[in-house]
């Protein structure tokens, strides 16, 4: 992988030390109030080097990623700005990956978005004008070519560290990899996966991504949420497209008194982290602690992924 470092995040700079990257994440509000995310920003303050801004995530309108992205910088934080398909033109993405740079944000994760009709305004038009993969390349034009997606010359070019997601359990499971192997050809730096509780089926992706050099090429983030109940663990089997949970999870949270479920999800979320600490390849973990950020201390702590480097 390059070494040069070609944006200044602090994401980019952990990564390419060597150092086993730690990630958060936070969803902006569904108003106005600053105050929301500077609270939930106070929880992951010195636990993680970088912070995912979802934009308008599951189709639910939102604060827009850019603004909450510059109230967490604000607070002393690096943001990862997110950026769909779903809802932009490529005139639109192109003006909004200047802004952003322009203003300081570094990180950039490329993705698709999930379809309207799942969200508070299902009759809304998707424009997916080019998607996840062509907006990866379109962002490392920009960066490395110094050009517009139509040919033009940039004056300044945006400088970001360009990542994108990974679903190693979506169908057809034998496709995972090679999907990944895309990505990295439109010139993606990092990917964070969805999240992981099929443990047995990610080392397979895993080991299909050594084999083939692809992690030679790209930073590979493990994504972890822990459950919070039984019910969320129910929920994510059955209700959400992609999302891989064994039995053997839902028995386990089953098999502790309703009141340690919670830590049972804990639990289990830092014993994954401490083998992807050992794994081949994985050079971090991603906690989407969804609307848990108060949790974030406590497992990074039980984690052991503190002190946080500062570069």
């Amino acid at each position: 992988m390059d070494a040069n470092i070609k944006s200044g995040s602090n994401l980019e700079k952990v990564l390419k030390s060597g150092q086993f990257a730690f990630t958060g994440e936070l969803g902006p509000p569904r108003g106005t109030d600053v105050a929301e995310v500077k609270e939930k920003a106070a929880h992951l303050k010195g636990n993680v080097d970088t912070v995912n801004i979802t934009d308008n995530q599951t189709a639910v309108v939102r604060m827009a990623s850019w603004a909450a992205s510059l109230i967490l910088m604000s607070e002393g934080l690096e943001p990862n700005y997110q950026m769909v398909c779903r809802d932009r033109n490529r005139l639109a993405m192109q003006a909004d990956i200047l802004g952003a740079s322009a203003l300081g944000i570094k990180n950039m994760l490329c993705l698709s978005g999930d379809h309207q009709k799942f969200g508070d305004h299902p009759q809304a038009l998707g424009v997916f004008d080019i998607d996840s993969m062509q907006l990866i390349n379109m962002v490392k034009t920009m960066r490395d070519e110094g050009k517009f997606l139509s040919g033009d010359e940039i004056h300044q070019p945006p400088k970001m560290f360009i990542g994108a997601a990974a679903n190693p359990f979506a169908e057809p499971y034998e496709w995972r990899v090679y999907r990944l192997a895309k990505k990295i050809n439109a010139g993606v730096d990092f990917i964070q996966t969805q999240c992981i509780y099929n443990m047995e089926r990610f080392r397979t992706w895993m080991k299909q991504a050594n084999d083939m050099g692809l992690t030679e090429k790209v930073f590979i983030l493990a994504g972890v949420t822990p459950m919070k109940s039984v019910g969320m663990a129910k929920y994510m089997k059955n209700r959400v497209p992609g999302m891989d949970v064994p039995d053997e999870i839902i028995k386990r949270l089953q098999g502790v008194d309703k009141k340690a479920v919670a830590e049972e999800g804990i639990k289990i979320a830092c014993e994954q982290i401490e083998e992807f600490k050992e794994m081949k390849g994985v050079a971090g973990v991603h906690l989407m602690a969804i609307e848990w950020e108060h949790k974030v201390p406590e497992i990074a702590e039980r984690a052991k992924v503190l002190p946080r480097p500062v570069l």
